[in-house]
């Protein structure tokens, strides 16, 4: 099948994305810009928009970044040119600051200091300022209270003073991955205030538009913002890096605020100011078995066209079991709406999305979800503070919704919070919660599959349980122990077998698997576009904050269809995303790629994403899986959770993916839950997730997780423990042997079993049967042409060349022409993972005062940049200490200027390290 990916509309649909995923806080007629405005923009960070945060959820190698201020002069707004001069000579001078490597980049860019009369000046000839805040966000390191991440530094908060004091109109813009602290921001009352987020690699347009009115902003808050970051329920035990209780349980975000705190709350969930106003009235509201469908009529009231979010929420009776004051349970985007415009909208509620969970038995219903008898009132409006009652019903008994099993319950004592009535009030209280009953070990021996008979090969394909001829047993019935230990390992990052600079090859990763048909599967990091290390261009995606603020599921699902088809042209089946953990604290550093504190809207911006990848024939891994809170220490840290907030908050956007967006692939987490690492967890792997749910794809550890058996240590590459849990494949591998000690003892002795086995194989191969990666195997691969792509962002036909690195390589560069803003890439296969002592020699005929730059990447990450002069053609040598931990790593050398001539590059081991904890974890998701 041949498909068109047309890069205009790819642009189009992200340019409407990051403008309807804006959010406007505040507006005193500032806003939108109008065509007689002159503009002053201030803040570093207008010469280095963020689109997106660090880490493996935004490593995308990109051509072009529309910035700001690219983006309003695109749109003709009359922008302070001599200004701007000021700050790109300052930027020259000043470096960006690229950090320390993986995990190492700083939240923020040191700020220009402004003199007053520079400030003074630009005001003489623009009525209007501008001031752009930005912030990073990243894996393996959470933001902190201090200057220059949650907090403004002194520059910042200078900057905002001074133009204060010499502008009538300030517009703040907040270029972040999550919530900063506004309360700086505030004393300087900006004239207008918006959260523009990370936009990926057309935020600038899309913020433009936004700016001069061409779009109406229309994106809602994601999460509440408090105060102060000790006003979240969660900040007292948020960043413990052993033992992190969830003791607020189910009271987070809003849930916590509108039913305990709401004179804390800055600005509330579901809040969003447009440049025009709407009239939200109820019409009418049905039940209908297990549902209420709900009719609202939005009309247009000001001058303005524009989008509104209708938001439900619902009030169910306090109980038993005490529940939040409010929960999202419906909202939907209507069109866009000229002034006097009305549209109708209906709205679908699910009994089950309005139901709680009993996991202690207090209704005399344990481990169930359901209704308590009472009044269930449903609001109707645009953020969770405004809505009016609109309709109620009463339930005159317990009503059951679902039966579940005790799974995934805390095995240690500890309280947490609910909600008790106290004086005709509601205040909160303390209980303890229940612990696990379970016998594990009795739950899996009941549960053991029965062994497929085996046959050795009998010559049948893979294609023939494709085409029917032959049964998925009959196919796995030929694999070996060997076969069946390879299969449940990937390969990589950046293996051979699949696309160059990719997370990692799964299914055909052995000779003989390769020999029976098994096509390799693809995965590339996400969630923001494809992460290729062999410096390939992709498309930058907004964030998923960004993206939840649209409140927009059929933009979503039409945006990740352009991404999907671009996934097929780079030969990717599984794009690692969309990340889906709950903004428990507004510190988690990897917020960025998250949707909200909210499951509800996560499940369905999740949903609607993995309906878009659906919809071309490639997928998204749903990750992490689950109660990923915090980056701190997160490879080792046990996140302590009651049963109840798990169900209703960390596994419920899970939950709406697999059951409505139909998601066939999840990544489980590098911590633990309740003293178990999930990576090797059969409760969350088979009991809720398979059983209670009905997934019937294939599960992965993150990158290099930690495994273990209740009870013992956590360590790498222990396949047994994930494989009996039925996470089915280990990521990643580097032993291309297969044979392990771990799986070999445990088949001997029983703990393990062939049959276990066999159902992860069934379970990875059921997968990639209907992936890309199988039609090509069987010459019925799909082919991409990609029009109105600028030819500087399109991908290299050149294949990245191998080379195999025992303790010493030197590799010939002299063929390699330096162009600026160009890259040179190739990979390594590692004989010897450590750290290697890595050396580029060059020469230039430039003069003595040029300065040449060259960066180093490694799988991704920026891990040295050399500032060659002019060497009047003589070689000078520059060298780096540089970890190498993968068997495969993917090496990229970015030019910044023209009139370098390379020689060579040359590496030498220098120290192995033995059972290392991988520090450089560029290839961790």
């Amino acid at each position: 099948m041949k498909r068109v990916l047309d890069w205009n509309k790819y642009i189009e649909k992200a340019v409407q994305t990051v403008a309807e995923g804006i959010v406007m806080l505040e507006n005193n007629n500032a806003l939108p810009l109008g065509v007689d405005d002159a503009v002053s923009v201030f803040g570093r960070i207008q010469l280095h928009y963020y689109k997106s945060g660090t880490g493996s959820g935004g490593m995308v190698n990109v051509s072009k970044v529309t910035g700001i201020v690219d983006g309003l002069i695109e749109a003709g707004v009359n922008i302070d040119q001599e200004l701007l001069g000021i700050y790109r000579k300052w930027d020259e001078e000043n470096p960006f600051d690229q950090g320390s490597g993986w995990g190492g980049e700083p939240w923020s860019q040191k700020e220009m200091p402004l003199d007053d009369d520079v400030v003074k000046k630009a005001a003489s000839s623009s009525n209007k300022a501008i001031v752009i805040i930005g912030r990073t966000a990243g894996e393996e390191q959470d933001a902190r209270i201090e200057a220059g991440s949650y907090l403004l530094t002194d520059n910042e908060k200078d900057m905002l003073k001074k133009v204060r004091k010499h502008f009538n109109k300030v517009i703040v813009l907040l270029n972040v991955g999550g919530l900063i602290d506004l309360q700086d921001i505030l004393d300087c009352k900006p004239d207008a205030l918006l959260y523009v987020w990370q936009g990926g690699m057309t935020g600038g347009t899309g913020t433009a538009d936004v700016l001069t009115g061409k779009v109406s902003p229309s994106g809602k808050l994601p999460d509440t913002i408090a105060y102060k970051v000790t006003d979240y329920p969660s900040d007292k035990y948020f960043g413990d890096k052993k033992c992190d209780r969830y003791t607020e349980d189910i009271f987070v975000g809003y849930r916590w605020f509108e039913t305990f705190a709401k004179d804390r709350v800055l600005y509330p969930f579901g809040y969003g100011l447009s440049y025009t106003t709407f009239d939200i009235s109820f019409d009418k509201a049905e039940r209908t078995g297990n549902e209420i469908i709900v009719t609202v009529k939005v009309k247009n009231t000001g001058n303005y066209k524009g989008k509104e979010v209708v938001q439900v929420y619902c009030e169910a009776p306090q109980g038993k079991l005490g529940k939040a004051s409010r929960v999202l349970c419906g909202f939907t985007k209507t069109s866009e709406l000229a002034p006097n415009e009305t549209e109708t909208v209906t709205l679908k509620i699910s009994k089950r999305d309005i139901a709680s969970y009993d996991d202690s038995g207090i209704t005399g219903n344990r481990f169930c979800w359901l209704l308590e008898s009472g009044s269930y009132k449903f609001y109707i409006g645009n953020d969770v503070r405004s809505p009016e009652l609109a309709y109620s019903f009463n339930i005159t008994e317990d009503q059951i919704i679902e039966k579940c099993s005790q799974a995934l319950a805390p095995v240690i004592e500890f309280e947490r919070f609910k909600a008790c009535e106290k004086n005709n009030s509601i205040v909160y209280c303390m209980e303890n919660v229940p612990v696990s009953e379970v016998d594990e070990a009795k739950r899996i021996a009941e549960r053991i599959p029965k062994e497929i008979e085996y046959t050795g090969d009998k010559g049948i394909k893979l294609a023939d349980v494709l085409s029917g001829k032959k049964s998925m047993n009959d196919f796995i019935a030929q694999l070996s122990d060997y076969d069946l230990s390879c299969i449940i390992r990937g390969e990589g990052m950046g293996s051979p077998r699949v696309t160059a600079g990719t997370a990692s090859a799964f299914g055909g990763v052995s000779n003989s698997l390769t020999a029976l048909g098994v096509p390799a599967g693809c995965c590339s990091d996400g969630p923001s576009g494809m992460r290729l290390d062999c410096g390939t261009k992709a498309f930058s995606l907004p964030n998923g904050t960004l993206i939840a603020s649209t409140f927009n599921t059929e933009l979503a699902k039409e945006l990740f269809e352009f991404t999907g088809t671009e996934m097929i042209a780079n030969k990717v089946d599984c794009l690692l995303g969309p990340g889906m953990n709950i903004h428990r604290h507004p510190l988690n550093g990897r917020n960025f790629e998250y949707f909200s504190e909210d499951p509800f809207l996560t499940g369905k911006m999740a949903a609607s994403e993995l309906k878009g990848l659906h919809k071309v024939g490639v997928t998204g891994t749903i990750k992490h899986f689950c109660a990923n809170n915090q980056e701190t220490n997160r490879h080792f840290v046990d996140s302590v959770v009651s049963e109840r907030a798990l169900r209703e908050i960390y596994l419920k956007g899970f939950e709406i993916a697999v059951k409505e967006g139909n998601a066939d692939s999840i990544m489980t987490t590098y911590g633990a839950i309740n003293g178990l690492w999930t990576a090797g967890n059969y409760d969350l792997n088979t009991i809720i997730l398979r059983e209670e749910w009905g997934f019937d794809g294939f599960t992965m550890t993150d990158w290099w997780a930690n495994v273990n058996y209740r009870g013992g240590e956590p360590k790498r590459n222990f396949y047994a423990p994930m494989a009996k849990a039925q996470n089915d494949v280990y990521m990643v591998c580097s032993d291309s042997s297969c044979v392990d000690e771990d799986i070999e003892n445990a088949l001997k002795d029983g703990t393990l079993t062939r049959a276990e086995l066999q159902r992860n194989a069934a379970n990875i191969l059921n997968f990639i049967l209907h992936t890309h990666a199988m039609k090509r195997i069987i010459g019925d691969e799909d082919t991409v042409e990609i029009i109105n792509r600028g030819s500087d962002s399109g991908e290299s036909d050149e294949p990245v060349v191998f080379y195999d690195l025992v303790k010493t390589l030197k590799i010939d560069l002299s063929d390699v022409k330096c162009v600026k803003g160009t890259n040179h890439s190739f990979a390594l296969t590692v004989d010897t993972e450590g750290f290697f002592k890595m050396t580029i020699t060059a020469s230039s005929e430039q003069s003595p005062l040029a300065q040449i730059p060259v960066t180093v990447f490694a799988m991704g990450t920026a891990v040295g940049t050399f500032t060659w002069n002019g060497t009047n053609g003589k070689p000078v040598s520059f060298s780096l200490e540089l970890p190498i931990f993968s068997r495969f790593t993917a090496i990229r050398l970015y030019f910044a200027q023209n009139g370098l001539d390379l020689h060579s590059v040359e590496f030498e081991l220098t120290k192995t390290v033995d059972n290392m904890d991988i520090a450089f974890a560029s290839e961790d998701k």
